[in-house]
Order: C-alpha cells, then structure tokens, then sequence
C-alpha cells in the first residue's frame, strides 16, 4: 500500500497489485473495468489503475548463515540477474544477516557497488532471519521512491532472533513496505524451526501482496530472480478514496478481484490484505 505524506480530505489509498495468468506470467493491459476493490466488506469506486514500470527501491535481505554455505553462489548470481533485468532506475540496497543483521550496501543503482558487497560476504554462524527483516524494514524508510520492495532471500530458518514472528508480522501490516522471497529450502530438514521457514516466508509475503518463490536447485536461481524482476515491472496500482472511512488508526481488510477480458482464463491477483486508517 502507498500512502501521500499527508492525509487531506478524501483519504486517497493506493494499492500495489500484481496479476498473474497460470503460468505464473503477468497479466498486462487490464484496465480500471476489470477491477473490483473490498476495502472493509464494501465495494469501492476505484478512481485510478496505473500499470507503468515505475522506479522502485528494493531493499535484499540476503541469509549468510552457515546453512547457506552450499548455496551462496547461487544466490548472489540471483541478485545480480535481478539488477540486470530491473527498471535502470530502480536502487538497490544489501542486508547480510548470520547472526545479526548488517547494512552491506546502502542505496544504490550500482550493479559494481552491489556485486562488491557480495563478494566479500561469506556463510558462518547462526541465524536471525526476523530480526534481519526488522533491520531491513527499518533501512527501507530511507528509500527514494514510493514503490517500495523487501526481497528475502532465505531457506527460511531462524534459531538466534531477539524479535518474534508476530512482532515482523505487525511492522510488516504498519509499512507500506512489499515483501517478496526467494526460498531456497532442502528437502530433508532435522530442526523444526527450518522447518516452519517456508510457511512464513509464505506468510509474511502474501500479507503484503509480494510472493514467495521457490529456487530448490541451483538452476532455478536465476529464473526465480527473473521472475521476481518481471512480477515487479508489472504491477497496477490502483488508487481510491474508501466511502466509509472513520480516521480511527483500526486495521481496514482490502480485497482485489479482477474479471478477466473476453478469452482470457482465470487469473491470480496479489495484494496486500489491508492497511491501518489515519488515525486524525
């Protein structure tokens, strides 16, 4: 969800959705007639649907700790395949996380400044994967355009955070921050907290309207960066002014359908699942 600075008369809300057919390809050239916005239980009159590659900031939260040894190459080529085929205008910055979390690299549109970073990292130690999506929150409200990205790129565990998963959850529904991820998981997995690692990374990814991508071999890296690139240069955002609007600061549920033009089959719609109302 993107909101302005300020909240004038006719609170305006603007949400990030992403569209896909089931290939899991983009759905381009929708208009405002194939929406339908829940904000609340009510049907909204939708007053803009924008679907320009605009510039966005996205921020990487990569997992260091020593179950990512095997896997570290991999996903560095995954973040730099992301670069490559992103708007040139979109900045980047770098977390590493073992097990505390670290600033690699602040925003950036330099793939040389990025690539440094990650070749200077290397896997050890334990793992603070919600602390680091904490840290990555908090870094990300420093960036320079509205559309606004968190890419985790984990197997998804965690034995060593000081914050729980429902402390991310809530910083996650105060944001106006999408969290997307790549996840990397081994089928055999002794400890229960890796685990649980694939359903949240599922969780907090669908909370936001992003998605979790799998990459469960090394070949799969770079279409899973590919495919995160093309989701995000594909979103609409659709703008409203919800009718009922009481500024009390209380979650307000959003729901997004689209009706599929004449030919088209069934398609998936992402958003985030609600937003917090202005409080004054």
């Amino acid at each position: 969800m993107l909101l302005p600075a300020q909240q004038p008369p006719g609170f305006n809300v603007r949400i990030p959705v992403t569209v896909t057919d089931h290939d899991d390809h983009p759905a381009t050239g929708l208009t405002q007639d194939n929406f339908l916005m829940i904000d609340n239980g009510k049907d909204q009159q939708i007053r803009t649907v924008d679907g320009e590659d605009t510039p966005a900031s996205i921020g990487i939260v990569l997992d260091l700790s020593g179950s990512m040894g095997s896997k570290l190459a991999g996903a560095r080529y995954a973040i730099l395949q992301l670069m490559k085929t992103s708007n040139p205008q979109d900045e980047f910055l770098l977390v590493g996380f073992k097990e505390q979390p670290e600033l690699i690299a602040g925003f950036t549109s330099s793939e040389a400044e990025i690539e440094t970073g990650l070749a200077h990292a290397q896997a050890g130690h334990r793992t603070a994967l919600l602390d680091a999506i904490l840290f990555g929150l908090e870094k990300m409200k420093s960036a320079h355009y509205e559309r606004k990205v968190l890419l985790v790129i984990s197997d998804g565990g965690d034995n060593r955070s000081l914050h729980s998963e429902g402390d991310v959850r809530a910083a996650v529904r105060k944001s106006d921050v999408q969290i997307d991820s790549i996840g990397v998981f081994d089928r055999f997995v002794p400890l229960i907290e890796d685990r649980l690692g694939p359903q949240f990374l599922a969780n907090i990814s669908l909370d936001s309207g992003g998605r979790l991508i799998r990459a469960d071999n090394d070949g799969e890296w770079g279409s899973a960066a590919e495919t995160i690139s093309a989701l995000l240069r594909h979103q609409y955002v659709i703008g409203y002014v919800p009718g009922d609007l009481n500024h009390d600061g209380k979650w307000r549920k959003v729901k997004v359908k689209v009706n599929p033009p004449p030919g088209l089959p069934l398609l998936s719609v992402y958003a985030r699942s609600g937003y917090y109302a202005p409080s004054q």
